[in-house]
């Protein structure tokens, strides 16, 4: 028989408690990514790629449901991460590689890898981060943003019936994002706009007006709409347009001689917060 205290420890280790809603979404996130897995594998490439849409719906809504909640915590946000990995780095470059770069060979499937391999180091990255550039800013393409591109792609080729087959364009849009998504090129994430406030009129103009330009043909118009924001941001971090970023707190010289204090985490668009005052579950 085990010695006591050794069972004691091991009751205390499979009781972990954590917080089930938020988790059963992010679940929900990592099933809609394994099914976007199956439907590519047996060759259904649009209902893919309304999978990888319907995980990123699940994706935004764990979050917003765990912080609503007060129901952030480690746990979930290393699960989130992981869920995100599977969704939006293995679901999308194995369609893309089935879909379209298959037969270029051996470039074709070192593409796919390397899309997902920058999904996780952006994965990585974000997680061991203790400080940002700004709040209203992402440093390098959110990688459901770019699974999103992935999966519009599709759509759209399919709405305007070309070959994705050996598609140049498509081998580029590869390596692309997965540059993009590893780099420290700032992407405006909108979060200082607050919608609860008041705003210029334009605003709900503009928003009219993006509506009907999606209305219009949502299946393009949504992959033009994508792939602009990331070759945008590409453009402006090549020719380094704009203001330059704010240094962030790690890089200050008392950081640096462990004279300041840590800098206190930051929470990405579609990741769980990480608060050190809620207790680890």
């Amino acid at each position: 028989m085990w010695p006591k205290k050794r069972t004691k420890k091991l009751r205390l280790r499979m009781g972990v408690h954590i917080y089930v809603l938020p988790n059963l979404l992010t679940t929900a996130n990592m099933f809609f990514g394994y099914v976007a897995i199956i439907l590519a594998i047996n060759g259904n490439y649009i209902w893919s790629a309304y999978a990888i849409v319907a995980a990123a719906l699940f994706d935004l809504l764990d979050g917003r449901v765990a912080r609503l909640t007060h129901s952030t915590s480690k746990f979930g946000a290393e699960y989130d991460s992981l869920s995100d990995l599977i969704s939006f780095g293995l679901a999308p470059s194995l369609l893309l590689f089935l879909w379209a770069l298959e037969p270029f060979g051996r470039l074709g499937w070192l593409a796919s890898f390397f899309f997902v391999a920058c999904g996780a180091l952006r994965l990585a990255r974000f997680n061991v981060q203790v400080a940002v550039f700004e709040k209203g800013y992402f440093q390098g393409l959110p990688i459901p943003m770019a699974a999103g591109i992935v999966a519009s792609s599709v759509l759209a080729f399919h709405e305007l019936e070309i070959d994705a087959s050996r598609n140049y364009a498509l081998l580029a849009i590869t390596f692309l994002l997965g540059f993009v998504m590893v780099s420290n090129f700032r992407y405006r994430s909108f979060k200082d706009v607050d919608l609860r406030q008041r705003l210029p009129f334009t605003y709900l103009v503009a928003a009219v007006f993006l509506f009907a330009v999606v209305a219009m043909h949502p299946e393009v118009m949504l992959f033009v709409m994508f792939m602009s924001y990331a070759l945008l941001g590409a453009i402006f971090g090549f020719l380094r347009l704009g203001k330059d970023p704010k240094r962030p707190l790690f890089m200050s010289p008392q950081y640096a001689a462990g004279t300041g204090e840590e800098p206190p985490y930051d929470e990405d668009d579609l990741h769980e917060a990480i608060e050190e005052d809620e207790p680890r579950s």
